[in-house]
């Protein structure tokens, strides 16, 4: 399988993304936001990282590059997307998902070991987790409270369409902060649509794939987290299915 990886200028977390890919067992694309075409990729990853600078606000001008009108396509064509925070931002950006992110509610950046608790496990990248299943993996942002009127929170809630949600025990985060870091409304840190294709989420995955590397296990004090692998190997699950 073939999972695309999106460069945008100012994307930082492109070649973490693309090792993410390499370790769960595809064959990893570098996808370059200038792209007319996604180069026959079964599912595509848009990174972290300061698009464009986050000039205007995070994602507004990624929105217009030329391989994203590629990827609302294809998208809507049903093939698999994941946005990873500043990725998360596009999408909302390009409607793909609903919603909006904003400054952090303590207005200050945010880097930390974050526990999450998976709402849905139906989606294609969420089925390797089991439902309720806390995992923990990093998150570094600064634009990263998701917000969104009462209608479309109410629809989210509704159908089940909030797929990660933060909770407590993270470490190193603003003092009031501990269980929702950036004060994201009703605690969410990640989304789908409705067909559980794409998803968005600010937490970084890609971060958590390797044994030795990832956030620290609680009470160990060692770095064996591999929690992001699950991202990854579920996509392949789908695209295999």
């Amino acid at each position: 399988m073939r999972i695309g990886v999106v460069t945008f200028p100012g994307t930082l977390d492109d070649r973490d993304a693309l090792r993410a890919v390499r370790i769960a067992g595809a064959e990893a694309v570098p996808l370059w936001h200038g792209d007319d075409d996604l180069q026959e990729v079964d599912a595509v990853v848009l990174p972290g990282g300061f698009s464009y600078g986050d000039y205007l606000r995070a994602g507004a001008i990624s929105r217009f590059a030329p391989v994203m009108e590629k990827v609302v396509d294809a998208a809507k064509g049903g093939i698999p997307v994941l946005g990873i925070c500043n990725g998360f931002q596009i999408l909302c950006e390009t409607h793909l998902l609903p919603g909006s992110m904003i400054k952090n509610a303590h207005r200050s950046f945010i880097c930390r070991d974050q526990p999450l608790r998976v709402e849905n496990n139906r989606t294609a990248w969420t089925t390797a987790y089991e439902k309720d299943q806390v995992i923990r993996i990093p998150l570094k942002n600064q634009d990263g409270q998701f917000v969104a009127d009462a209608k479309t929170l109410d629809e989210l809630e509704g159908e089940g369409r909030v797929v990660f949600r933060y909770t407590e025990g993270a470490t190193h985060g603003p003092v009031g902060f501990e269980e929702n870091p950036n004060g994201s409304w009703n605690g969410i840190a990640g989304i789908t649509n409705e067909y559980g294709n794409v998803v968005g989420l600010m937490p970084h995955p890609e971060h958590a794939v390797e044994s030795g590397f990832g956030p620290d296990e609680p009470g160990r004090g060692t770095r064996t987290g591999t929690d992001g692998l699950g991202f990854f190997t579920s996509v392949l699950t789908a695209l295999t299915a």
